[in-house]
Parts: structure tokens; sequence; C-alpha cells
């Protein structure tokens, strides 16, 4: 045996024998920090930039197919806007090609393609003047003119709008620049819901109530612009290849006036998106005003709108029931200012008076009424449900006591009668146990060993998870 010392690899020492001692907190965090950057990278499954901005410049263009898809689109949804039918409104959604335009015109800007963008905003024109007049058409011709919940909801756009049509137009540009964009761009139309509006106009002009068609173009407007805004950034993020200019004078100018008109794009949304965040504070403080300080047991609100009247905030109240005292106006008008309603002024409608819009009153008590006959609808479905599965616990038991209690009186010569009780028959029991009434032949006695027995292959036979035995004595 050789007394020479044996060489070592210090890597495989390394391999085999790790160095266990902890890594000091610079090192884990620059880990964490790898990690995070990989986790969030966005070129994951990320599409060849030009294929991209291809497709996104072919979905811009509406002719032929197009057009008359979005025209089919248009019929289906102001069917389902029509009939109250959500489930309609959201195939709709899923047919229409709206996306395209709004998507192009946001790309443009981040690209400084000017060519790109005159045609978005063409085209987006063109779609929108044919939709809101296939919409009119529509609702021209329907017999039914009732607004419904669906319609309802269309025209009064607020700031939950404004962040489902920003996140939406993000998910939509980040899902088109993937391999994987087929998953995501159809929960993005539903989610934007660009077709419901435009719907919502053409009803306006159809029917002369003109707040539904201005509320919804403005709804529309609003999902159009946070869109493109959210495209623009997502463009700017990911790094898309900008169009290169031969003529460095023109690509300076078109940069100066796409620049101008995305900072004029931006700041109106801006704008909007405070406004609309004050709107909703106010509001939300209306309604605690109006269920706090307007519940009373002889008065009924039957609506209540916060608006603004000759530059001053105004709470609109219209009550029915025994009309209230100036005094205790006086009293509401004052209490105001605890809900974050300073400056606003209380004006009460008590009755139905000159001044109150009963074509505005009903729609709010249909809208009212829609949204509670739905919870009803859902409750009345929960008590059918629960209806059906008793009834047809009961008729299973009906159908096997026959052929059960034979069977029991060959193997339990001491059984004279027997009967079997379901589960949902019986006061005393639960849900999952059968009661089985049972009379001994005379003279008879079930010993403990019998009824232990009994139990065993009753609840075999009727599958059922707990079986009591009822033991009905013969009279003397």
């Amino acid at each position: 045996m050789s007394n020479e010392p044996m060489e070592r690899d210090d890597e495989d020492l390394d391999e085999n024998f790790p160095d266990k001692t902890s890594k000091n907190p610079k090192d884990r965090r620059e880990e964490i920090r790898e990690y995070l950057a990989k986790l969030f990278d966005f070129h994951t499954d990320k599409e060849d930039d030009f294929e991209t901005l291809e497709m996104v410049r072919a979905d811009v263009d509406f002719r032929g197919t197009k057009l008359w898809i979005l025209i089919c689109a248009i019929f289906v949804a102001s069917l389902g806007l029509n009939t109250n039918s959500t489930a309609v409104i959201i195939g709709a959604m899923l047919i229409s090609p709206l996306m395209g335009p709004i998507i192009g015109f946001g790309t443009a800007l981040g690209i400084y393609d000017f060519e790109l963008l005159k045609r978005s905003l063409r085209n987006l024109g063109l779609t929108t003047l044919f939709s809101v007049l296939t919409a009119t058409i529509y609702f021209i011709l329907t017999p039914i003119t009732d607004s419904g919940s669906e319609l309802l909801g269309r025209t009064q756009p607020n700031i939950y709008d404004v962040l489902i049509a920003f996140f939406g137009g993000a998910a939509g540009m980040i899902a088109a620049s993937t391999k994987s964009k087929g998953q995501v761009l159809p929960g993005v139309a539903i989610a934007t819901a660009l077709m419901p509006p435009l719907c919502t106009a053409g009803y306006g002009i159809a029917t002369g109530q003109w707040h539904f068609f201005f509320g919804a173009f403005y709804l529309f407007l609003i999902n159009s612009v946070f869109i493109a805004l959210a495209t623009y950034l997502v463009v700017r993020l990911l790094r898309f290849p900008p169009k290169v200019f031969l003529d460095r004078a023109r690509g300076r100018k078109v940069h100066r006036i796409l620049m101008v008109i995305a900072t004029c794009t931006i700041i109106p949304a801006v704008y909007l998106s405070i406004g609309m965040v004050r709107d909703s504070i106010a509001t939300r403080n209306a309604k605690s005003f109006v269920e706090k300080e307007l519940a009373l047991t002889s008065t009924q609100v039957v609506k209540y709108t916060l608006g603004t009247q000759n530059g001053v905030k105004v709470l609109d109240v219209v009550l029915l029931g025994v009309p209230l005292q100036n005094s205790q106006i006086d009293s509401l008008q004052n209490r105001l200012k605890e809900y974050g309603l300073a400056g606003t002024q209380l004006l009460v409608h008590q009755g139905f008076e000159d001044k109150t819009d009963l074509g505005e009153l009903r729609n709010t008590v249909l809208k009212d009424l829609y949204e509670n006959s739905d919870a009803i609808i859902q409750r009345q479905r929960q008590e059918i449900d629960s209806l059906k599965q008793i009834i047809a616990k009961r008729d299973y038991y009906d159908e096997l006591e026959g052929a059960v209690v034979e069977e029991m009186k060959s193997l339990f010569p001491s059984v004279e009668k027997a009967f079997l009780v379901a589960p949902s028959q019986s006061k005393t029991a639960t849900d999952s146990t059968l009661n089985v009434v049972i009379r001994p032949r005379t003279g008879g006695a079930l010993s403990v060993a019998e009824r232990q027995k009994m139990i065993v292959w009753l609840s075999a036979r009727t599958k059922a998870k707990a079986v009591d035995l009822i033991i009905d004595s013969p009279k003397k």
C-alpha cells in the first residue's frame, strides 16, 4: 500500500460536501430580486414584436366580413339588452371585434406611427357610427321598449368602469404580445364591455330618451380612452420598436404631433379619474345619508340623485307618505356636513309635484324592481332545488318500501308490519337518518341482537347513512 498522499479535487469536494454556512443577507436579497425579476418578466412567452404589430394593424381595418360580424353582434347585444338577458349580452361581446381600432390607436401612439393612428381613428369612428345606427334601427322596429336593468346599468359611468377599462386594456395588449393571446382576449372583450353602451345609445335615440344616449356614449368614450391609454403604456413598457423615418425632420414632426395627442389623451383621462373618484365618494356619502337619516316609518324614499345645478351640488330626494315639516328638512340640511356633503343643498320633493319627472321615476322604480327581483329569483331557485331534493328522496323511499318490507318479513319472521319514513317526512330525524317503524307479531319481542341485525341490513339495503328503529307495539 502506497504511503503517498492522495490528491484531492476541490471541485469534487464542493459537490459532495456543500458549504452549509448561511448566506449573508445581501446574497439572499439578490436571490429574491432575481427570482422576482424572472417571475414578473414581460418577455416570457413573448411573440415577435413585428408579428404583434402586424396583427394589431390587421385588426384595425373594418370592411367586408368584419363589418357584417359587427352588425350581427350589435343586433345580438341589442336583443340581450331588450330582453334583459345577461348571457346573450356576454355572447355578443365575445363576437364583437370592437377592440381592434382602440388597441391600434394606443399602439400607434406608443410606436410613433401616424398612419396607423389615422387608420385607427377612422375605423373607430366608422364602427361607432354603424354600431349606434344598427342599434337605433333595432330599437325602432322592436315592439318591446321597456328599459330593463341591463339598459339602465349602462347610463351612469363610475370609477369602477375606468379601472375595468384600464386593466382590461392592459391585459389585452399584454396578451396580444404573447403566444397565448387566444386564452385572454375573449375575457378582455367581456370585461371592457364596449358594445352594450353603444346599443344603449341607440336605444336612447330610438326612444327619444337623450339621457340614455349621452350617459351610454360617455361610458363608451371613457372605456375607449382608458383602453387606449393602457395599451400605450404597455407598448412603451415592452419597448416595441418605433417607426423609423428616413426623413429625420418629418420624423421629429410626427413625434411631436403624436406626443401632443398622447398628452391630450392622458390629461383628460387623469382629470376624469379624479372627478369620478370624488363623485364615487360623494355618491357613497349620499347613500349613507339617505339610508340613515331618511329611514322613516311613515315616509318612503322613492329615489334620490346627487347632481349639480347652477354650480351647486344638490341632493334631490323624492318622498312618498307623510310630508316632512320644514323644520325637519332644515335639520336634515344641517346634518349633511356630518356625511362629508358640506355645501350640498338638500332638495326634497314630496308626493307627485310638478317638478317630479314621472318617466325617470318609473325607470328608477323598474331598476330597483329588477335588482330586487334577481335576489328574489335566486332565493326561490334555491328553495325549489331544496324541495326537488326532498320530493326525490321521498319518491325514492316510497318506491323502495314495498320490496324492503317483504324482504324484511322473510328475513325476520317476528316482524308483522313495517314502513319507511323518509328523512324529509320526520320532524325528529336528521337529514341523513331513515326512520323505520316496525310492529312485531302478537306476543313477539325483538331482542337487542335482532334489532342490531335489522339496522345493519336496512342500512345496506336502503343505502341510508343511518337507520333508527321505532317499535310500534300492538294494542292489546
